[in-house]
């Protein structure tokens, strides 16, 4: 609305200025050019009848009050003494006058100009003999200007009063058009108001313009991630709900057995409280993964970055993992390319790391081997963990590093696995701004590769 009552406002004010100046500007070069006409015709009478040696003539003097009277004026006669021969005031006859205008116009320099602010112009015309050199006296003219500054004033109150009526037009119309235009828009806040209540069921369609077809299409890109994150966090809370709830059951079974029993013999009531244990463990480790996963989750604040050598880094995680792995005679490999030097947070990429190895020992055969390479270039540094394991099938490789999928839940559990682990790592790589894929085939083992910029920048 205010954009339309400006476009509205300055074209009308500019329009109505320059109409304004064009008029005063002609009125000007009018008036100026009849008077100066009218002092040419009346020069010539006074140079003709010698009116500057001898000033009886009451003809020309009438003449001379009578162009003064008409222009509301006054005219000074003025001979090659500089000594005033006509006053049509009568009041300075005799007198002498020193003016540069006058000067100026005895040497063949006659002008004129416009006092807009006393409201007069002021003209010099020359007295000449036809056909004699020089000049016998000038003629000053002080006409009244009174007449074009009282038709400009009008101008500028019926300038103001188009200026006035064109504004209250374009409110006018503004509040009916600016109605007409929103409507679209209101259907999209009505839409997205709606939000409020629950996710809509359909999509927002509203193709009037082109800009409310883009709006709707990004509002309809927003509503469908937001479904899809509400499925993802109820999907979420219930796998959490379940995988906590599990040890719970399997605990309360077992205290219940021990319970409903009489004289239990120590044996069973140690191999029960052995079972209790090892589910105590296991929630415990949920527990501590999703905390991992909530600290994961902060901004890259929580990143406590150091330049590290990544080859003793690696020796380090697989020296530690190692005797889980000779547990099944498991072979643990490391091959470094080259030394490697990067930024990275050493527990969070630990974590990472040691989720991969780890999953490479307990998803392998017995007799099997994991293998860990480093290398690098200008730019990343690259670490592959492949193994000899089961493999994943095809149709789960995009879904393994969601939070509790488990490709085979029975043999996971059997293990311990929790089903957050892989979901840990891509949020470490992802911290330290890198990226990490998945390569395998069932029955011929797996390979994750994880690239990471050898310089870390928040």
């Amino acid at each position: 609305m205010v954009i339309l009552v400006i476009m509205g406002i300055v074209p009308s004010f500019i329009v109505s200025k320059s109409v304004i100046k064009t008029y005063e500007d002609r009125a000007v070069s009018l008036r100026l050019s009849n008077v100066r006409n009218q002092c040419d015709i009346l020069c010539k009478q006074l140079a003709r009848e010698g009116y500057m040696e001898d000033q009886s003539s009451a003809a020309i003097s009438s003449k001379l009050d009578l162009l003064a009277n008409i222009y509301l004026g006054r005219i000074l006669v003025i001979d090659r003494d500089f000594r005033i021969v006509k006053d049509t005031y009568n009041l300075d006859d005799g007198k002498t006058v020193i003016s540069p205008d006058v000067i100026k116009c005895f040497h063949g320099e006659s002008g004129s100009h416009y006092n807009k602010k006393s409201d007069f112009f002021q003209l010099t015309v020359p007295v000449e003999n036809p056909g004699k050199d020089g000049t016998k006296g000038v003629m000053l003219v002080s006409i009244s200007a009174s007449e074009i500054s009282a038709t400009i004033d009008m101008l500028q109150q019926k300038g103001m009063l188009i200026v006035a009526a064109i504004v209250a037009m374009v409110l006018i119309l503004g509040y009916f058009i600016s109605g007409i235009l929103v409507k679209p828009f209101s259907r999209i806040t009505k839409s997205i108001e709606a939000l409020t209540d629950g996710y809509q069921n359909g999509e927002i369609t509203v193709a009037d313009y082109t800009e409310t077809e883009l709006i709707t299409d990004a509002f309809n890109k927003m509503l469908a991630r937001m479904k899809v994150l509400d499925e993802s966090r109820q999907e979420f809370v219930s796998n959490v709900s379940h995988e906590l709830k599990t040890p719970l059951t399997s605990m309360k079974v077992l205290a219940d057995s021990l319970v409903g029993q009489d004289n239990v013999p120590i044996e069973l009531y140690q191999e029960f409280m052995q079972d209790i244990t090892a589910e105590i463990d296991r929630e415990n480790k949920i527990i501590t993964d999703l905390l991992s996963l909530v600290k994961m989750d902060k901004t890259s604040t929580d990143v406590n970055i150091s330049h590290m050598n990544m080859n003793n880094l690696l020796e380090t995680i697989l020296k530690r993992l190692r005797p889980i792995a000779d547990k099944r005679n498991i072979d643990l490999i490391l091959d470094s390319f080259r030394t490697v030097e990067a930024d990275v947070d050493e527990v969070k990429f630990t974590l990472a790391i040691s989720n991969l190895v780890e999953n490479g020992i307990k998803y392998n055969v017995d007799d099997g081997w994991v293998r860990v390479s480093l290398d690098a270039d200008h730019k990343y540094f690259y670490v592959t963990v492949s193994d000899s394991g089961m493999g994943i099938p095809e149709d789960s490789l995009e879904r393994i590093f969601e939070r509790f999928y488990r490709v085979d839940k029975s043999h996971s559990r059997e293990i311990g696995g929790t089903g957050l682990g892989l979901a840990i790592t891509r949020s470490s790589i992802v911290m330290h701004h890198g990226a990490i894929k998945v390569y395998s085939k069932e029955g011929e083992g797996t390979t994750f590769s994880v690239r990471i910029p050898l310089i870390y920048v928040p």
